[in-house]
């Protein structure tokens, strides 16, 4: 006879006994709007997935490494070139000095450098100012911390910030204040002087801060300036960036987080026992890709450029009010002229006009039950947004 012996209550496979983090986090409607592409035959302009290849030399370093047998463990800290590679880039680009060794960590996608600052930062309870559109990953990385989220809704065109907005949240009490910049899905470029008042705030009410950097080299209008840079936020702020956005890799999952020493080494041991370390082979192609000229860094936001200057003009004929962004490569619009809601307008765009978007419902406070909005990704060759325009303007409204 076989004797099974059990700690906790059979359950049935229809009613698993899950746990609340499981119930709190909802399916991506990013990837969703994806999957309407499959069904309907739609163009994708929904996730931000390149469907243009990335630079040859990459791919080459990749395979190169590859075929040198750099395929088992790399250092869980990330490998040691390339450490030493983001603190010149984070010197020249960030006038920020960084030390290798002790404040850079390599990691799978700036995905797991979020949630590991998260970890490191964030109790159960504690809360989180977020600023609203935000990343639809931004909830259920609290989620699965605990943390709760703190509002912050910004208007378009601008999506200003102010000290008048923000002191009450800061008085309420916040452990932390998630920044995006440039912002998905609004395209925001955060000012000098919104990050010194976010960096007085800070230091005025004892909260850290996490800047997801991952769009600073796709920027239109002003300039990228990283929050740790700020006098005072050296040792509260953790840069969380990564390779996928500037170098067409998404796949790849290859991001990094900078801190300070006490802050890096905790984020560390979380890392190590989550992922272990990025895919060894893709980070010595990394490098090669941080070792590009300037000129690529130019070209790549002047070609982003061009392609936002395709698109916008038609959602402008279209008469859903784009907002246009100043970086990253999405454009945010008003859907209420499409449907009701912004999922029924997703729907029916996907439906027909053969074009997905993804519903601003995504990017938007959870309890939130009206929300108008879609947001385009530009990141796609010239022929796919021509096409999509053609697309979108035979749509009768």
């Amino acid at each position: 006879m076989l004797l099974i012996f059990r700690d906790t209550p059979l359950t049935t496979a229809t009613s698993p006994s899950l746990s609340d983090r499981a119930y709190q986090i909802k399916e991506s409607q990013i990837r969703e709007a994806s999957r309407y592409c499959e069904r309907f035959g739609a163009i994708n302009l929904a996730q931000g997935l390149p469907d243009f290849p990335a630079p040859e030399a990459i791919k080459e370093s990749a395979r190169a490494a590859i075929t040198l047998d750099f395929n088992q463990y790399a250092d869980s800290w990330g490998w040691d070139k390339l450490r030493e590679e983001i603190a010149v880039k984070m010197l020249r680009d960030n006038q920020i000095t960084v030390d290798p060794d002790t404040e850079v960590t390599v990691c799978c996608g700036a995905t797991e450098g979020l949630n590991i600052a998260l970890m490191t930062l964030i109790n159960q309870g504690d809360r989180v100012l977020v600023f609203e559109p935000f990343y639809e990953n931004y909830i259920p990385n609290l989620a699965t911390v605990g943390g709760i989220p703190e509002f912050i809704t910004l208007q378009p065109p601008q999506w200003e910030v102010t000290q008048e907005m923000l002191e009450p949240s800061f008085k309420k009490g916040i452990k932390a204040v998630i920044i995006n910049s440039p912002a998905n899905p609004t395209g925001k470029v955060w000012t000098k002087s919104e990050l010194e008042l976010i960096a007085r705030l800070c230091q005025q009410y004892d909260v850290y801060a996490i800047t997801d950097e991952i769009y600073e080299y796709i920027i239109y209008e002003g300039e990228h300036i990283s929050l740790m840079s700020i006098e005072g936020m050296r040792d509260r702020t953790i840069v969380v960036n990564g390779f996928s956005k500037t170098f067409c890799i998404t796949g790849w999952r290859l991001g990094y987080t900078v801190a300070s020493p006490v802050l890096t080494a905790a984020m560390r041991r979380i890392h190590d026992f989550i992922t272990i370390c990025a895919p060894a082979p893709l980070q010595h192609a990394a490098l090669t890709a941080m070792q590009f000229g300037r000129e690529y860094f130019t070209n790549l936001a002047l070609d982003y450029k061009r392609k936002r200057d395709m698109l916008y003009p038609a959602l402008v004929k279209l008469g859903i009010s784009p907002v246009l962004p100043k970086g990253a490569y999405y454009i945010w619009t008003d859907s209420s002229a499409i449907a009701p809601d912004a999922e029924s307008a997703a729907f029916r765009l996907a439906k027909e006009a053969l074009v997905a978007a993804v519903p601003g419902s995504c990017f938007s406070h959870p309890e939130r039950t009206q929300v108008n909005g879609l947001r385009f990704c530009f990141a796609k060759k010239d022929s796919t947004i021509a096409l999509a325009i053609k697309n979108l303007l035979k749509i009768k409204l």
